[in-house]
């Protein structure tokens, strides 16, 4: 069931809120995903807010990176997979209550986080949907985009200045944080809603086969960044 406008906006609201506590919300993200070797300008981390997909903050932490600024998390992605989880907030897809979540991050207590919010993946959706106009029936197998992709709606969502992508791939198999080598899947779909929202202006990525890909402008560095956000639509720095 879709999300009435006005339940969406007081959504927002409190998402807005919560990352303006955080301090985020006027800064600049980059979106750390999970695909193998990421690309990631020390400039750019020390300009950003950092923020980690699902499991890639255990590359982080094996690179000496400081703890993210945010993890936005899916509810059953694996904890012993990535038990030293180390963020100021916690995203945490879920459906249970937020005192219930409190106690079971209680039972976990390698995690360190100073703030949790709650999004339901019926609220996913509805953001992702909001945010690119929804996905038709006939692309991919899952129907429904991955959560690296999901992340950026949700910046969009609540209007972050830019975003930046760094490992993200459309192309290599498995994580940066593992050696299984598992087959990508949702391809077709994050392929649609990173085209449809190449344009914007503010997405950038630090990986030149994704620029390549989907024609992301590609940045090196902050100095990159600051031009492309100038640029308008059709200037952007793609892949050189």
């Amino acid at each position: 069931m879709a999300i009435e406008p006005d339940a969406l906006e007081v959504l927002r609201g409190n998402h807005r809120r919560w990352l303006a506590k955080l301090g985020i919300l006027h800064k600049p993200w980059l979106i750390l995903g999970s695909a193998p070797s990421p690309t990631l300008p020390a400039d750019l981390l020390e300009y950003c807010a950092r923020v980690d997909v699902n499991n890639s903050g255990k590359t982080a932490n094996a690179l000496g990176l400081p703890p993210a600024d945010l993890t936005f998390r899916k509810r059953k992605k694996s904890w012993e997979e990535h038990p030293y989880v180390r963020t100021r907030g916690l995203l945490w897809l879920h459906t249970k209550p937020l005192w219930m979540m409190h106690l079971r991050l209680l039972t976990m207590p390698h995690v360190r986080y100073s703030s949790l919010m709650r999004a339901t993946r019926r609220e996913r959706e509805a953001i992702v949907n909001a945010v690119s106009g929804g996905l038709p029936a006939d692309i991919g197998d899952v129907g429904k985009v991955t959560n690296g992709v999901a992340t950026l709606c949700y910046a969009l969502f609540t209007g972050v200045p830019s975003v930046t992508l760094a490992g993200f791939s459309l192309t290599k198999m498995g994580h940066s944080y593992d050696d299984k080598g598992k087959t990508r899947r949702q391809i077709a779909e994050d392929t649609f809603v990173l085209t449809r929202l190449r344009d914007r202006g503010n997405i950038f990525t630090t990986e030149p086969d994704l620029s390549e890909h989907i024609g992301l402008p590609f940045v090196r560095d902050r100095g990159d960044l600051a031009t492309g956000i100038e640029d308008p639509p059709g200037k952007e720095m793609r892949h050189r």
